[in-house]
């Protein structure tokens, strides 16, 4: 159902851009009787859209809901059978606090993909549309330099892959550390809970002043560790957050710009400008379907690689206790 809506989301989005196209040649003709009929087709095509969103939304969420309740369950058996809590705290000298794993990497394990598979099967379909709209808008290109004519030919294609590689390329370079600064985030926030856990653990059993001292030193380190991985995180996220924006500024300038030699020239009219220019964007908006969510990828690999080391953990137990 989530594929069928993707499907028909592409289908209105290039119907949106065909009325894109006509409404500012309406406008460029002074065509008011166009005008008025654009006005209102945009209304009926306005309703389909906002219905497949908010359908989308419910089906995804459904989908998320089901399959976290599922792997929560599955690691919660696997937690509490033959008494896995009691050896799992320290296994081979990690702390595994399970609760954390089980409560928010669980989580964020099964949110994360549904979103991510989602939003790449809808790029892939823009990407393959909105091609094919600059390749056919377009054209080719003739430039003169130095005395010597050539031609760019799908120079918008053209344009869009180099600036999409571009983009993706930088993003790659400065977010190459951020699966590893997520998770090491991760497991200090784990190691917090977990200090604090026993903190409450020794004043409920009235532990000496000495104890308490210690747990409370533990407790500060941890969260001196948690604050030392946010400074972290926050650095990788400005880096991104530089690629990410620039490319958000820039892509709809770079389209208009690009069309700007075949207006000049009269062989392109205002409408097909503007609808060229917002091909442009929805292609790199599935092209730079990585540079919009690294980070978030990077979150959800971090949180199941700690899942599956968790799993990973409960079968060493169980071959480690042998057949009895």
């Amino acid at each position: 159902m989530l594929i069928v809506c993707v499907v028909l989301q592409v289908l209105v989005q290039y119907r949106l851009n065909l009325w894109n196209r006509d409404f500012f040649n309406a406008l460029e003709f002074r065509d008011g009787r166009a005008i008025w009929r654009q006005t209102y087709l945009l209304m009926f095509l306005a309703v389909p859209s906002i219905g497949l969103a908010v359908f989308a939304v419910w089906r995804r969420m459904t989908f998320q809901r089901r399959w976290r309740a599922w792997l929560s369950t599955a690691l919660i058996d696997a937690w509490l059978g033959d008494e896995h809590y009691r050896r799992l705290d320290l296994w081979n000298g990690e702390h595994q606090n399970a609760e954390y794993r089980i409560a928010e990497d669980a989580r964020l394990a099964t949110d994360a993909p549904i979103d991510l598979v989602v939003g790449l099967l809808g790029s892939v379909l823009s990407a393959a549309t909105f091609v094919v709209v600059l390749w056919h808008v377009g054209g080719d290109l003739n430039l003169e330099l130095g005395g010597v004519s050539f031609s760019i030919p799908s120079y918008l294609v053209v344009g869009a892959v180099a600036y999409a590689t571009l983009t993706t390329g930088a993003m790659m370079l400065v977010g190459r550390h951020m699966v590893d600064v997520i998770e090491c985030k991760n497991q200090a926030e784990s190691e917090l809970k977990y200090a604090f856990s026993r903190l409450r653990g020794s004043a409920a059993m009235q532990a000496t002043q000495l104890d308490l001292a210690a747990t409370t030193v533990t407790v500060w380190s941890a969260l001196k560790e948690v604050i030392h991985q946010w400074r972290r995180l926050c650095g990788q996220h400005m880096r991104t957050t530089i690629v990410s924006h620039g490319n958000t500024l820039l892509a709809p300038l770079v389209g208009l710009i690009l069309c700007v030699p075949h207006y000049v020239q009269g062989a392109m009219l205002l409408g097909e400008v503007t609808q060229a220019a917002a091909a442009f964007v929805a292609v790199q908006g599935a092209f730079n379907w990585l540079v919009d969510n690294y980070p978030r990828l990077a979150e959800w690999l971090s949180s199941a690689n700690r899942v599956g080391t968790l799993l990973g953990t409960f079968d060493r137990l169980e071959a480690a206790e042998g057949p009895g």
